[in-house]
């Protein structure tokens, strides 16, 4: 089993880890194109060309524990969001930041359920072309595009950003939790309308970054299983995170809805260069706050 940035750093324990990398290669309800089983594995893999240092800050020097990655026998959802729910409890336990490796973007309610059940009052950022807040799709509520409607029932605040395919449903269901759900769509951003100061008043301090690939434009990131062009670019994300983390401590983050595609490389790296950028700005998250 191959560890994350284990070509820089030895791996830590999980008592030890301050990161607890989780690969989820969970992949039922993907819609288009599929293949983000292989996410987690291709992430990994890609990490060891990475650099020790970025933005200031060495997270393999705070310890990164690269968990086993979950293996469930069953096709049933609840069954893989109990599986990660446990896994991300176990890294909550360690005080340790949980970076769960997707996998379709579902693998994001078994870590909302686990801070839910540690009693958490933690806020989602929510990078992703789509909002995700159908209430079924495809006749199931567990699906990848209803996920962020089953976290936000739980009583966790959203903010969304990047979102660019939006269905009448979920800006129905927006204008009707304005109080808990801000959303910056693609060409709010575009057009200059997302303020210095964008998170809301009130927004917990503690949050969750979850990260669906296809909110970076398809140039950036083409393997995705629904790449929707006009998405962020690289340094968006890092003034965006800047903004986070100057208000804000990261317990958690997720890298979501990556499909390698065989031999495009850049892909694999960027998606492993973004997870090893979430950790440095959760480093910083922590020395801002």
């Amino acid at each position: 089993m191959k560890h994350f940035l284990e070509s820089e750093f030895k791996p830590a324990s999980a008592e030890q880890g301050r990161f607890h990398v989780i690969p989820a290669p969970m992949e039922l309800s993907v819609s288009y194109g599929s293949g983000t089983r292989k996410g987690p594995d291709a992430i990994i893999d890609a990490s060891q060309q990475l650099e020790a240092d970025i933005y200031g800050y060495r997270p393999g020097d705070f310890g990164i524990h690269t968990q086993k990655p979950i293996k469930v026998a069953s096709k049933k959802p609840e069954a893989w969001i109990d599986a990660i729910e446990e896994r991300v409890s176990k890294a909550l336990r360690h005080q340790a930041i949980p970076v769960l490796l997707g996998g379709e973007h579902t693998v994001t309610l078994g870590a909302a359920r686990a801070y839910h059940q540690a009693g958490r009052k933690i806020g989602f950022i929510h990078f992703d072309a789509h909002a995700d807040l159908r209430n079924e799709y495809e006749e199931t509520p567990l699906s990848h595009a209803c996920v962020m409607r089953r976290v936000h029932e739980l009583g966790f605040p959203l903010v969304q950003i990047a979102t660019r395919a939006v269905s009448q449903e979920e800006r129905e269901y927006r204008a009707a939790n304005k109080k808990t759900i801000t959303a910056y769509d693609g060409l709010d951003i575009a057009d200059g309308h997302m303020p210095g100061d964008f998170m809301p008043k009130g927004f917990p301090k503690e949050v969750f970054v979850t990260f669906d690939v296809d909110g970076l434009d398809p140039s950036v990131m083409p393997a995705t299983g629904t790449p929707v062009i006009g998405g962020l670019f690289w340094y968006d994300v890092i003034r965006i995170l800047r903004r986070v983390v100057s208000a804000r401590r990261i317990v958690g983050m997720d890298i979501v809805e990556f499909s390698p595609i065989k031999g495009l490389h850049h892909a694999d790296f960027t998606a492993a260069l973004l997870t090893q950028a979430l950790m440095s700005m959760a480093m910083e998250s922590e020395k801002c706050q």
